[in-house]
């Protein structure tokens, strides 16, 4: 087992990393920049080291500051947590060379589902359904563009092949329009990934996103959670997840938890990791991605059963063997996680840095709480705005719904705008109620805006 791990990450995550190790008996490094000295991460881990000044880049993207500060504190392991470098193949390659362990998959599957074009070619050669589209990157400059694109059918979506959150994404329901989006969705993917390369798939109107975590070893073993239903999105951006997905029934489950342990075991996964799927209206799924890290949201899973995710990563990345089998996992809760972030939604959701002068956390029966704020904390404005996760949990949806609802209406913070206002809109939906979401739900059902 690891002596040392070092954290390279912040906010929420470092925290739920830095709890992991605390209880597997392992002493923790956080890393910081000069933007994050007074983050609750930094006085929690039993050292801390400042990277870099504010910017990602020059601090938590900073590869050489991360290992050196690795090296002199004689960390032995490093968790990236998710964002930063959490699926950066090269990244986990040199942190081999000096001989420290990437908590996570080997670098070639990272390499090989971070390409989200060979990621589908893999799921083709896997026999797993795949959306209609270009088997590889499209160009303006191809004469044949327009007649490639019509055999797809529109309307379809253009997607940037490297990356994700939204960026490079442009949906597009007529010729017309076509080469506008696709110069506009390479000028934001070489912006965002510094890769222009984009491709084309088939639009699936209303569908519902799903994703099943899965977890292997390095002999082989591989099982699968039940599915995440990670619909409510703006922006491409998740809001809202719950599980178990009112839309999938028990055989549903295995089908799709089998295709994507397929995928993982096609491309020799080991870790934890998270297969996504896009689900339409007729029960038919098709393979969208793979993440490669923890998810925001295994959360919602780990209340769902019972499992200490993050702690199977550290195991996993140790050596350590699957000590359970699939029918091992089992339902034991409905679960529901709000995402709340530091924006102002009157105000097209806008940044909303600044001092927390207030803050009162949720609590009780069924509520589970992770965050970084506390009182007199200064959000900063350099990062991503995800300030805490409430998730709710009981034995049914309904129960479920409530409780989160009644956490969020006892969830304060003065000083700055959040999305919790936001979040109880949604909850009060009676689409959202009735269980009937899809991924442009808060386009349709709360702005009135059809696509």
């Amino acid at each position: 087992m690891f002596k040392k791990v070092l954290i390279a990450n912040r906010g929420e995550i470092a925290i739920r990393i830095i709890r992991a190790c605390k209880e597997l008996g392992i002493k923790t490094v956080a890393v910081y920049s000069e933007g994050d000295k007074d983050s609750l991460h930094v006085q929690l881990a039993d050292e801390a080291v400042c990277i870099g000044p504010t910017s990602a880049q020059d601090s938590y993207l900073n590869i050489p500051n991360i290992i050196a500060a690795a090296e002199i504190t004689h960390s032995d392991a490093i968790h990236p947590g998710y964002g930063f470098l959490a699926e950066n193949a090269q990244f986990a390659e040199i942190c081999s060379l000096y001989n420290i362990t990437f908590i996570g998959p080997p670098k070639e599957a990272i390499s090989l589902a971070g390409d989200k074009v060979k990621a589908k070619e893999m799921a083709r050669k896997a026999n797993i359904p795949v959306i209609p589209g270009s088997e590889g990157p499209v160009s303006l400059d191809d004469p044949n563009l327009e007649k490639l694109v019509e055999r797809i059918g529109y309307p379809v979506i253009i997607k940037a092949r490297a990356g994700g959150g939204g960026k490079g994404m442009r949906l597009v329901l007529n010729e017309e329009n076509l080469r506008t989006a696709m110069a506009t969705a390479q000028a934001e993917a070489k912006a965002s990934f510094n890769n222009p390369e984009i491709y084309i798939e088939k639009y699936i109107e209303q569908p519902r996103h799903i994703e099943i975590q899965i977890v292997a070893d390095k002999k082989g073993n591989i099982v699968y959670f039940p599915e995440r239903e990670c619909s409510i999105q703006r922006r491409h951006q998740k809001l809202i997840e719950e599980s178990p997905s009112v839309a999938i029934n028990a055989q549903l489950r295995q089908r799709i938890g089998r295709a994507a342990v397929k995928f993982a075991s096609y491309i020799g996964y080991h870790n934890v990791g998270t297969v996504e799927f896009l689900l339409d209206s007729k029960g038919q799924f098709y393979f969208m991605e793979m993440n490669t890290r923890i998810q925001v949201e295994h959360t919602v899973t780990e209340c769902v059963t019972g499992h200490d995710l993050v702690k199977e990563q550290i195991l996993l990345a140790a050596g350590e063997k699957i000590n359970y089998t699939q029918n091992d996992i089992n339902i034991l809760h409905t679960a529901i996680e709000a995402r709340i972030n530091a924006e102002d939604a009157a105000r097209d959701f806008s940044p909303s840095p600044g001092m927390i002068k207030k803050v009162i956390l949720p609590s009780g029966p069924g509520i589970r709480v992770d965050t970084h704020i506390y009182q007199n904390y200064v959000v900063p404005p350099y990062y991503d705005s995800l300030i805490a996760k409430v998730i709710a949990f009981d034995l049914n949806r309904k129960n479920c719904i409530a409780k989160l609802r009644r956490a969020l209406s006892e969830f304060i913070i003065e000083g700055i705008k959040t999305t919790i206002p936001f979040h109880l809109k949604i909850l009060e939906d009676e689409y959202f109620l009735e269980g009937k979401t899809y991924t442009n739900f808060i386009q349709e059902r709360i702005y009135g805006k059809k696509a």
